[in-house]
């Protein structure tokens, strides 16, 4: 018990240790609660703000949380949609996500440099002098663009000089917290095979008090002499019933710290690393998230805070071993899960997978005939068979067979480099239109290619399968809602569509008498003119330019009256 408390006590003080208390003010004039939080599990990344509820509404006033400079505004299709950056005195940058309108001035300046790069997707830095803030000032109304699926403001703290995301709740929000995280599940691997080659052995857990749970069975007997361990668990704050990530969890043994994750701090360029914290396998094939208590060998930008090896136990020597895993959130509150587990010595045969071994931090390749491929050292996390498999395409646009290199359950994060044989000879025409179709279930994408003779080259990020397609579709452009020569002085706006035959539009680019006009495309879906000062009365002409990965291009032609 005092050894828990102990680890409690650490938990407290290094959650409260570091930032500015009260700095920060509420970003909306309702009650904070939230969506998510920092470092919650996410489709390929950590969450790396928070998201605060908006009453499932649009177009609540945004405050600025501390005194600063607008120093960038970010307009995107996916991502953040539309986003303010605000650079305070006190080191930190905050950011303001998934907006509606800005305030009036800066709205104002936005268009007028959208049109001077002739762009609606921007990312504009903005000297100091020009939109200084204070503290509770007006800067954006609340929205759902972007990645958003619903009407919610994402927030973020970032160092300014490292530009690297902090747990916002380590800074004293003003959000009400005394509910402890909530322990679901625990998984049993055995290490002595690769993570992505095995379906964890899963423990059903029991909460006995409202700090401490138990494993059922209490006593768990494994047929594997070197064992890790992972968790489901959520955590929430008061008011909420959003199952939330959680901050903290610690690894002990026999009463013996052995490995803990903290997720306080994670940069960018790091949080895809999330894929090596989770088993991605078990939750690719339909599973919960299950988070790693051991550091995978390739996870380099870690949140593990002992090292490569640790909470990796050997337990060969068949005693029964003392487990222990505490998880808590930044403000102390914190669950206990005990058990025991010992090796039983049980003969235990498997069969290794198809395929060649890759490892981490090792630069490998694989050659046949007619496919090729290369992982480099930052791809895996853990060791793994990859295998490699071809097959004959029936379709005519595809000029190669369609190879299968490893499985959707294995992640990547690096990009591997893909090289395939076209198996014929054909236009030099042909050879500017093809891509390098990916697919793995019911995703897909594609790359323009790179040719070495008759072989093509790309790169992807995912496993899955490859084939060289000859696209000469180009792609479609539909109005909506008008035709032409249609009379549109009613009308409040323009909008049109683009579909391809391939998953990838490259360039779109709309004009209005000869003259870029700006049309919005948020989520990627519609593009949305709302008329203005640009389309006075009288006739117009709107061309639409669109071109895919392949190249080929399309243009379409409105004539209109307003």
């Amino acid at each position: 018990m005092l050894f828990a408390l102990m680890v409690i006590f650490t938990i407290t003080a290094r959650s409260q240790a570091g930032y500015p208390k009260g700095y920060f003010r509420n970003l909306l004039n309702i009650p904070m609660s939230l969506a998510g939080n920092f470092g919650e599990l996410r489709p390929n990344h950590y969450h790396m703000g928070v998201d605060i509820k908006t009453n499932q509404r649009e177009n609540l006033p945004v405050y600025a949380a501390a005194d600063g400079y607008i120093s960038r505004v970010k307009i995107e299709p996916g991502g953040f949609g539309r986003a303010i950056y605000i650079t305070h005195p006190n080191g930190y940058t905050t950011l303001y996500a998934h907006l509606n309108n800005f305030f009036p001035a800066l709205e104002t300046f936005v268009k007028k440099q959208q049109y001077v790069i002739e762009s609606w997707k921007l990312q504009l830095d903005i000297p100091a002098i020009l939109f200084p803030v204070k503290k509770g000032d007006l800067v954006a109304y609340s929205g759902n663009t972007g990645g958003s699926q619903g009407p919610h403001l994402h927030f973020e703290i970032r160092s300014t000089a490292e530009d690297i995301n902090i747990n916002p709740l380590l800074f004293g929000l003003p959000l009400k917290d005394d509910v402890k995280p909530r322990i679901l599940r625990v998984g049993i691997y055995d290490r002595t095979r690769s993570v992505y080659e095995q379906t964890p052995k899963m423990i059903p857990v029991k909460q006995v008090s409202p700090s401490v749970y138990r494993t059922t069975p209490g006593f768990i007997s494994v047929p594997y002499p070197v064992i890790s361990f992972a968790i489901g668990a959520t955590d929430s704050h008061s008011g909420s019933t959003n199952p939330n990530g959680i901050y903290e969890a610690v690894l002990s043994v026999d009463n013996e710290q052995q490995e803990t994750f903290r997720i306080e701090k994670v940069s960018y360029a790091a949080t895809r690393y999330m894929n090596a914290h989770i088993d991605y396998r078990y939750k690719s094939l339909g599973g919960p998230y299950l988070q790693h208590l051991s550091e995978l060998p390739g996870y380099i930008e870690s949140i593990y805070l002992n090292g490569d090896g640790h909470g990796v136990i050997d337990i060969s020597d068949g005693r029964a071993y003392d487990i222990s895993v505490m998880v808590g959130d930044v403000n102390g509150n914190t669950v206990e899960l005990t058990t025991q587990v010992q090796y039983d010595n049980k003969p235990l045969v498997h069969g290794d997978p198809p395929g060649k071994v890759f490892y981490p931090m090792m630069l490998d390749g694989f050659e046949t005939e007619n496919c090729e491929f290369y992982i480099g050292e930052k791809c895996l996390y853990d060791s793994v068979h990859i295998s490699h498999s071809s097959a004959v395409s029936g379709d005519p646009s595809v000029i190669s067979d369609v190879h299968t290199i490893g499985a959707g359950y294995i992640p990547l994060q690096d990009s591997i480099l893909v090289r395939i044989n076209a198996q014929t000879l054909f236009s030099e025409d042909a050879r500017l239109r093809t891509v390098m179709l990916w697919r793995s279930g019911s995703k897909s994408a594609v790359q323009k290619v790179q040719w070495q003779h008759q072989w093509a080259f790309a790169r992807f990020r995912d496993f899955g399968s490859f084939q060289l397609v000859v696209d000469t579709d180009p792609p479609q452009i539909i109005p909506v809602g008008f035709k032409e020569g249609a009379n549109l002085s009613k009308a409040t706006r323009l909008a049109f569509t683009v579909k391809d035959n391939l998953p990838t539009v490259k360039n779109i680019r709309t004009e209005l008498d000869g003259k870029w006009l700006r049309f919005t495309n948020d989520k990627g879906k519609t593009h949305i003119y709302q008329f203005d000062e640009r389309c006075k009365a009288g006739p117009h002409k709107l061309s639409v330019y669109a071109e895919d990965e392949a190249g080929n291009r399309n243009v379409q032609t409105f004539n209109f009256t307003r």
